[in-house]
């Protein structure tokens, strides 16, 4: 997938952390009016969000999204659940991956592509913690081996 970095509004970089992602869909989030504002002021937070299967739908949870500064009587609950828009054969896939066990459906960015709020879920299975601890190696590593030989 290509996409523009100054689109990007948030990103989840623990979730790479803790799981290791499998499979990546993108999703449309029905919003209402000020949390699109909120969202474009880049007011989103996804670090402890995930994403629930529930009676046909996907439904985005615990992702905070202040509340707009001129909303007034109008804003939103900043924790409320979310839909997201999905294709049903897109919604059965995660529902059959959620049944398993150790799996998560987590958000993995917010980005605006053509002007719409879209969210990048994945389907990640747990990392031990010594899993953790590889991944952070490797990275050394590779760090290391860019200065080295700046490449």
């Amino acid at each position: 997938m290509k996409e523009n970095n100054e689109n990007l509004i948030a990103q989840n970089k623990k979730a790479r952390h803790d799981y290791f992602i499998k499979e990546t869909f993108e999703a449309g989030i029905a919003l209402t009016g000020t949390e699109i504002k909120s969202i474009r002021a880049r007011r989103i937070t996804l670090r402890d969000g995930y994403v629930q299967i529930i009676r046909g739908s996907a439904f985005l949870e615990n992702v905070h999204i202040n509340e707009y500064k001129q909303g007034n009587r109008y804003n939103h609950d900043p924790l409320r659940s979310r839909r997201l828009l999905l294709h049903k054969k897109e919604i059965r896939r995660l529902a059959k991956a959620q049944e398993e066990r150790g799996i998560t459906i987590v958000p993995l960015k917010v980005y605006l592509k053509h002007g719409f709020a879209k969210v990048l879920i994945g389907i990640g299975q747990g990392k031990k913690q010594y899993d953790k601890r590889e991944t952070i190696k490797k990275r050394d590593q590779e760090r290391e081996l860019k200065r080295k030989y700046k490449i």
